[in-house]
Order: structure tokens, then sequence, then C-alpha cells
């Protein structure tokens, strides 16, 4: 294994049945790795998910729960073809072992890669066609069990053994009452219908319909077919501009010349501009089915392009099994050779400079935090900003006299209605230590509810203001008409670091 795993298991390590093999993945919250049977009964292998147990108390175990309640849930109702299958959840009863024991462990079925690693290693695939109609009849499984899945992206597609593609990463998913589901506030601005990019946040969520899952596919499908992303932009929040752009008919939509006519005529209704214009998933199979079996391979480029940043990013974000809806900075392939991942030292870059001072080991929390965020003002440059002014990065603070502690300055009473990923407060306050992987996500969830609260009218960089009401409230910061007087000094630290932090034609 190469870097720190969020939860590292020795080889050899038993729990219930299975025994650890080869690390997989990891991610800021969770570990994958092989394991193998010794009870002799099937299936002999499989993926297990470890979710650390942080300080080992009941409170960081009921989160950690609270985490993967959507998907527990979903792969213990539904047991589709198209969908990855879970044998089993498990608890760690170690007291011998202690930064293991009380993990929960999810038993899945075993993966080769994800359809994230094989684009980044074999842009516009031979095999595309076939697995965007075996990914939209996993989308038609679940809708038919009135789910959504809410989060599909190149990352959350698993390819097995013989090449076929299963649907995974569930924390997102909800279902149906009605003709809405309602998800957390938080997915992948690339994949997110222009409708959901600015709209409100109830007690339960947001609300999500079937359509939106239909406008990931027809983004996934582009990207799969022509190595390019359907919306212009050279990042998440230029592509997210031109969508809202394109939803208020203020501009159009532009496919790739590169896209065979029934393929062109299916992204376009996936991409329609109103949920209500988009097709429905059923007859959407039927017509992806039939174009996959007639397929041919899209026009050649005149000239070779250079990879996007995004993709190369997507491919550091490949996961075996989610974790917690992080990337996976690795993948281990079945014969034991890795994939090629962005260095977390560069993870970003087209967002985040990396010759600023932002420590790597920071980098890829920083910047999937922010993209989680479907608020164009919560960047990774934002968030790197107020990291640096709240702590100078340091993940051991501890300031009791303000009962703020760690990397963000959290305090506890607050951090409680923040740390939980489905937007719920946790059930009892933390306490601390706060460690980098709570804390940051934390930050970027607060961030989020925060911006769409600030007056419009307000004067100045909107990223400053919402730094402010950070420090204050976003009350006081509208009551001021922009940044009170007492935080000034902050504000202009961030705007400064804020600066360092942006790429040249960034924000």
């Amino acid at each position: 294994m190469t870097g720190p795993y969020a939860v590292p298991v020795p080889r050899g390590y038993r729990v219930g049945a299975w025994e650890v093999r080869e690390p997989i993945a990891t991610g800021a919250f969770g570990s994958v790795y092989e394991a193998r049977r010794r009870d002799g009964a099937a299936p002999a292998t499989a993926a297990l998910k470890f979710l650390p147990t942080g300080t080992g108390t009941p409170r960081r175990l009921a989160h950690l729960h609270e985490l993967v309640e959507r998907e527990v849930e979903l792969y213990r109702r539904l047991r589709r073809p198209r969908l990855l299958r879970m044998y089993d959840t498990l608890t760690v009863d170690d007291s011998e072992c202690p930064e293991l024991d009380g993990a929960t462990v999810l038993v899945l079925e075993r993966a080769e890669r994800s359809l994230a690693s094989l684009l980044a290693a074999q842009p516009r695939p031979p095999a595309g066609p076939a697995l965007l109609a075996q990914i939209c009849e996993g989308l038609a499984q679940l809708h038919r069990a009135k789910w959504v899945h809410g989060d599909l992206k190149p990352a959350n597609v698993l390819l097995m053994k013989d090449g076929s593609a299963r649907l995974a990463d569930f924390n997102m998913a909800a279902e149906m009452e009605g003709t809405h589901a309602y998800t957390p506030a938080f997915s992948t601005p690339d994949y997110t219908p222009p409708e959901l990019l600015w709209s409100e946040i109830g007690e339960r969520g947001r609300r999500i319909r079937p359509s939106a899952d239909v406008w990931a596919f027809g983004v996934l499908a582009h990207l799969v077919l022509t190595d390019s992303f359907p919306l212009p932009g050279g990042t998440p929040t230029a592509r997210r501009d031109a969508a809202v752009a394109y939803a208020r008919g203020t501009d159009d939509l532009r496919l790739s010349p590169e896209l065979p006519d029934d393929w062109r005529e299916i992204i376009r209704d996936c991409l329609a501009r109103t949920h209500a214009e988009r097709a429905a998933v059923e007859p959407l199979l039927r017509r992806v089915e039939t174009a996959a079996k007639s397929a041919r391979s899209p026009r050649p480029l005149l000239a070779s392009r250079p990879r996007r940043t995004t993709v190369a990013a997507a491919a550091a974000a490949t996961v075996a099994v989610a974790a917690l809806g992080y990337g996976i900075s690795d993948w281990t392939s079945g014969d034991g050779t890795r994939t090629p991942t962005a260095s977390p030292a560069t993870y970003g870059a087209a967002e985040l400079r990396t010759d600023k001072g932002v420590p790597a080991v920071y980098r890829v929390l920083i910047v999937e935090s922010a993209h989680d965020c479907a608020q164009r003002d919560v960047t990774p440059a934002l968030v790197a900003a107020m990291l640096k002014a709240e702590s100078d990065f340091d993940p051991d603070l501890s300031d009791p006299v303000n009962n703020e502690y760690g990397i963000a300055r959290w305090t506890p009473r607050v951090l409680r209605f923040w740390m939980n990923a489905d937007g719920t407060p946790a059930d009892t306050t933390p306490a601390p230590p706060f460690p980098p992987a709570e804390s940051i996500p934390a930050m970027a969830r607060y961030l989020c509810w925060i911006a769409p609260r600030l007056d419009s009218r307000l004067p100045g960089d909107r990223r400053v203001l919402i730094a402010a009401a950070y420090r204050t409230s976003w009350e006081k910061v509208n009551a001021a008409g922009g940044v009170p007087k007492k935080n000034r000094a902050y504000a202009d630290q961030v705007a400064r670091y804020l600066k360092e932090y942006t790429p040249p034609g960034g924000k």
C-alpha cells in the first residue's frame, strides 16, 4: 500500500469469517480491503469497507452509522443485477486493538475497478456503449423500486471481473415519496441538474426527482463517448455557470460533433432544460440498448488533446466502494498493478494552486468537500483560505478560552449541527479532538448553508462575505451591509489567502 490509509488494517486480520488480504483503496473516512472467507462458505472473496471509530465512543460510532444509513438501507432492501451487492454488516469487537475496536465493516461484492479509473486510463473505451446500457439498466432497476440514486458519476460505477457494470455508493440514495425523494444537499456539481443547483434546502434535505438521475446519465454518457463534458468550461464552477445559463435559456446546448446521431438525440433528451422535458428511464433504456447494439466508435479527433484536469481528478477519486462520499486515493487491480492516479500534492490544481503552501495531505479533503456543495462561491480556494486564517492548517489547534478546536476552530456545540453528512445534527455535542477528516467537510457544509442566506445585494467578494459569516453569522453580515467591523481583520486575511490560492483565471 502507498501512503496512509484512513483505517490501517494489517494483512491477515480476522473479522467474522473474513480474513483481510490486499488493500484496495482508501478515502478520508474509510478504507477498503480485499478479503477471503475462512469458513468455506460462499462467497469466497469480498471487499471489506472499514469505517473508523474515531474516539471509539458510542457517539462517534452512532455518527458513523448515520453516515452509511442510506447505503445500508438500500443494500438491505434491494437486490438487483446492476446494483453492487452487500453481503453483510459487521462490527469489530477487539479490545486488544483499540484503533479498530468498534469499527463498522460493510461486506461488499468485490469489483475490479471503477468507471472513473477506466476513463482515466482509456478515454472513449470501445466498451463504452455497452457499459452505458448496463448503467441505464441499473437506473431503471432503482427507479422501478421507487428509489433515486442521487449521485451518479463515473466513480460510483464499478466494473466487475467479467467487465460488467454495477451502480454503487448509495449514500445519497433515497426512496420516493410520491413524485419526489429527499436527499442531503451535497452532490457532484458536474452531474447535478440545473434546477437543483440553486434549490431551497428544507429540514429533510433537498427534494429530488428521478429526472436528476437522467440528467446525470446524460452527462456521464457524453463523457464516456467523447472524453468531454457536454457543458463548456475548464472547471466545475465554470460548467455549473454554463448549466444555469442553459437552463435559463440564455445559452444553447452544444454537444460534441463526435457523437453519433442516435446518441446525440438520447443525450439531448437527457439534458433537457426542465425536469418535465427529460426522458423517463424506461423508454430511455430501450433507446440506449438499441444505440449500444448498433454502436460505432466516435470519429477520431483531428489532433490529440490533453486530458482534462477534471478527468484526471476523477481518477484520483476512483472508488472500489465509496468511502463515505469521498474519493479514493489509490486503486489496486486484481493482478496487483495500480492504475495511474493524480498525486495528492496536485489534486484539484485547476482550482487550488499547488505552489502556495496548502498541505498536500489536506488537498483531497478540501477539494472534494467544496465540490460536495452546489453553491458556486464555496470553492476549494475559499475552504483552503479559511483553514489558513483559522489555524494555519494546524490539525491539533486547541483554544479552550474561546472553546475552539482543530483545523477549522470548531466550537463543539456548533459542530454538532454540521458533522453529519446527511445534514442532521448529531445526537450529542461532540468532544474534541476534532480530526481534519471531520472538521473540513463540516466547514464546507456550513459554508454551503450560509451562502444562499446572504443578501444578494451585498457589495464585495461573496466568498469573503461567506467567510465573515462563518466567524459571526449570516444575519450579522446582512445587518451590517457587509463584513462587520470586528471581523474585518479576519476577512482581510481570507481575501489575501484567496488571492494566493486561486489559480490564474480561476475563482
